[in-house]
């Protein structure tokens, strides 16, 4: 017993010692001048920003042209009327995004597979695969959506759709294909061979070691840039407008025809940026996440 109280006593002094630690002056010092230092720069960038903000606005301002500018393309009037057309045209935009995306996504991991398999007897098909990403990589894409849009419905195939939106959403979807199955043959080819040795010496398959091992690897570390061509798809599905169909670009079009006046493209230019933001700072933090797990040694 007395050793127990003994033993209990020079616990209960620890606990006591661990709570009364107090930081030494010099630790004290160091977290005031790191604090110091960050108000300084927090104070010094938000007066830089403030005097180029500063200097930009009268810079435009003053400029000659500035009274006509302002009344042709951020008049306040025309903007409160494009506002509630552009935003019912963007509903269109977010679908595309949506399912063209969906669709770019699994076309592309199909034509990567495609250009990574092994054996001469795939040789036909890595090269059909080689030639679809090296032509639509090269293709202009306002190209392939004027070849699609307006040249399929001239062909007047029977059961063949001539909705500018379906024909918009194809086009977008052949273009990016090409570019996220090079996302996707770069994160495969980057997985070391031993991974694929590995599987197939527990017996399984070159099937079953591409699709368990292989693949959620090279898709993992490919995060980034493929939410980078997202981004980059929910900007460009302003370009199916060209075909008639009504999204936000075409919305302020309208509007511009009828007014003359351009404020309704600068309303749309700022509804796809305040869309496109959020995206970009997302994939800015999978980026930053996924170099901070690399740099520690983790599973990427």
């Amino acid at each position: 017993m007395t050793l127990l109280k003994e033993e209990s006593g020079e616990d209960s002094g620890e606990g006591d010692m661990r709570e009364a630690y107090v930081p030494s002056q010099r630790r004290i010092e160091r977290e005031r001048f790191k604090r110091t230092r960050a108000r300084r720069a927090t104070a010094i960038a938000a007066l830089s920003t403030l005097v180029t903000g500063v200097f930009l606005y009268l810079v435009v301002v003053s400029a000659p042209g500035w009274p006509r500018t302002k009344e042709t393309f951020f008049n306040a009037r025309y903007a409160r009327e494009a506002l509630p057309k552009v935003l019912e045209g963007l509903w269109l935009n977010v679908r595309l995004l949506l399912v063209c995306g969906a669709a770019v996504l699994v076309l592309g991991m199909l034509i990567a597979v495609a250009r990574t398999l092994r054996g001469p007897v795939f040789f036909p098909l890595r090269a059909l695969a080689a030639a679809y990403t090296d032509f639509f990589r090269g293709l202009p894409l306002i190209i392939n959506l004027m070849i699609v849009v307006l040249g399929v419905p001239a062909l007047r195939l029977q059961g063949v759709t001539v909705d500018p939106v379906l024909l918009g959403g194809t086009a977008l979807t052949l273009t990016y294909s090409a570019y996220v199955a090079e996302v996707f043959r770069a994160g495969i080819e980057s997985v070391h061979p031993s991974q694929r040795a590995a599987a197939r010496s527990l017996g399984l398959t070159n099937r079953q070691a591409l699709r368990y091992v292989v693949l959620p690897q090279a898709v993992r570390r490919q995060v980034p840039p493929l939410l980078n061509d997202l981004v980059s798809l929910q900007k460009d599905t302003g370009l199916v407008s060209i075909g008639g169909a009504v999204d936000a670009v075409r919305a302020a079009d309208i509007i511009v025809g009828r007014s003359l006046n351009y404020t309704p493209y600068i309303v749309a230019g700022l509804v796809f940026v305040a869309l496109t933001i959020p995206m970009t700072r997302f994939t800015d933090w999978v980026t930053a996440r996924m170099d901070r797990r690399r740099a520690q040694g983790g599973t990427i």
